[in-house]
C-alpha cells in the first residue's frame, strides 16, 4: 500500500529515534503547522546524503516525498538541500520516460513522486520535457485494452509497481496525484479509466461495482485492490469480504473526487459515511500503528481535496480537521524536528526521512492557505 509496499523490502533495521515529542513546547501554546513544519525542514537539512538522497537505498521516491514536502513548507528551489535532492532524483530518468532506480520493481510509485516533486519545482518551465515524458510513460503503465484487458477485466484501468504488474488502489492513487499535478482533469481518460478501478476498490455494490467482494461488506470504505482474486491489507471477513481500512478509503476518495465524482453521489457518500463512523488520528483505522503516517497524508489530501472544514463524526462530535492533525503531529514530533512511527516499523516508516516527508505533506493542508495541492 502506497509507497510503504515499495520500499518495504529495503528495510532491514534501522534504530529509533528517542520518542520525545513537542509537548513541553506547546504546553501554553498549540503548535501551528508553520512551526512544526519548519522543524522538520530543518531535520531534513541535517539528514541529506552526500549524493544529494534522502534513505537512497531504497531509489528516488523518499527523496522525492521528502524533498516535495520541503517545497510546500516554505523551501525553495534555490535551496542547497533542494537543489541536490532534485538533482538525485533526475539522475534516476530513464530513456522510456520514467524517473525510477536501476532494477526498480516500483517504477509506477518511484516516476509519480518524482512528477509530484517536478511540478511543484516548475515554477519557469524548466521541467515541462521531463514531465511530458513522465506523463506519457506513466499512462503507459496504466491496465486497460492495450494490455489485454477490457472494462470488464477488474485489472482495468489501475496501475500497478510497473508494466505487468497487478494494479493496487495505492498504485492508482500516486497515479491520479501526478496526473492531476500535471495538469490534466477530470475529463482525461486516464483519469476515467482510473475511475473504474478505483470503484471496484469500494465495499459498495452499485452499478460502478459488480465484483463479487462488493456486497460482502457494504460499508463503504475501501480496500487494496480486487484484481487476482482481492486482497486488503486488513484482512478477510469471515464471508470472503475485504476489510476497509483508512488509508485507502482516504485514497479512494480523494480519486473519485479527482475525477469529477460529485459530493451527492453514492459512492462518495457512502465513503464519508465509513469516514464518520471511523475518524480517528490515533491509529490508521483498521490498520491499527501500521502506515500511520502515510494514513495522515491521504487524510489531509482527502479533506483538502473535498473541500469540508469540519467533520461529524457518528457520535454528532465536530472535529476541526486541520486543527486536531496538527495537535497530533505536534504531540508525534521529535525532539530533532523529526517524525517517525514508533509503533510500527511496517511499510518502512521507522525511517525518520520518509515519515518526516509524510508528515511535512499533510502540514502543507494545515496551513493559512489551505489549498488541496
Amino acid at each position: 500500500m502506497s509507497l510503504r509496499h515499495s520500499f518495504a523490502c529495503a528495510l532491514t533495521l534501522l534504530v529509533a529515534l528517542p520518542t520525545i515529542s513537542l509537548a513541553a513546547d506547546t504546553a501554553t501554546s498549540p503548535a501551528t503547522a508553520k512551526q512544526l513544519a519548519s522543524k522538520g525542514v530543518q531535520f531534513l537539512k541535517t539528514s541529506q546524503a552526500a549524493d544529494g538522497s534522502f534513505s537512497g537505498f531504497a531509489g528516488p521516491g523518499v527523496t522525492a516525498i521528502a524533498t516535495t514536502g520541503m517545497l510546500r513548507n516554505g523551501a525553495t528551489t534555490s535551496d542547497p538541500t533542494v537543489a541536490k535532492a532534485i538533482d538525485y532524483v533526475l539522475k534516476h530518468a530513464r530513456e522510456d520516460g520514467g524517473i525510477y532506480g536501476e532494477g526498480s520493481n516500483h517504477k509506477n510509485y518511484e516516476t509519480a513522486l518524482a512528477v509530484l516533486l517536478l511540478t511543484e519545482a516548475n515554477k519557469d518551465g524548466k521541467y515541462d520535457d521531463q514531465l511530458a515524458k513522465a506523463e506519457k510513460f506513466l499512462k503507459g503503465l496504466q491496465w486497460d485494452d492495450a494490455e489485454g484487458h477490457a472494462k470488464d477485466s477488474f485489472n482495468y484501468g489501475g496501475a500497478g509497481y510497473g508494466s505487468h504488474s497487478r494494479p493496487d488502489l495505492s498504485n492508482t492513487s500516486f497515479l491520479l496525484d501526478a496526473l492531476v499535478a500535471a495538469g490534466n482533469g477530470p475529463d482525461d481518460p486516464a483519469i476515467q479509466k482510473a475511475l473504474v478501478f478505483v470503484s471496484r476498490t469500494q465495499n459498495l455494490e452499485s452499478q460502478y461495482n459488480t465484483t463479487p467482494f462488493a456486497s460482502k461488506v457494504g460499508d463503504g470504505g475501501f480496500y487494496y485492490t480486487p484484481a487476482a482474486g482481492g486482497t486488503s491489507q486488513a484482512g478477510n471477513t469471515e464471508n470472503g469480504g475485504l476489510r476497509s481500512y483508512g488509508s485507502m478509503t482516504y485514497a479512494g476518495l480523494k480519486s473519485m473526487i479527482y475525477a469529477g465524482v460529485d459530493k451527492d453521489d453514492p459512492r462518495v457518500k457512502a465513503a464519508y459515511a465509513w469516514i464518520q463512523k471511523n475518524f480517528t488520528l490515533d491509529e490508521n483505522p483498521g490498520m491499527g500503528p501500521s502506515g500511520q503516517f502515510y494514513y495522515y497524508h491521504t487524510f489531509a489530501k482527502a479533506l483538502a481535496t473535498l473541500g469540508d472544514e469540519n467533520v461529524v463524526d457518528a457520535d454528532g462530535t465536530e472535529h476541526n480537521w486541520r486543527s486536531e492533525l496538527v495537535a497530533k503531529l505536534a504531540e508525534l514530533q521529535q525532539a530533532d524536528g523529526s517524525w517517525l512511527n514508533t509503533g510500527s516499523d511496517r511499510w518502512m516508516e521507522a525511517d525518520p526521512n520518509l515519515v518526516t516527508g509524510y508528515a511535512l505533506l499533510a502540514l502543507s493542508y494545515c496551513d493559512d492557505a489551505k489549498d488541496a495541492k
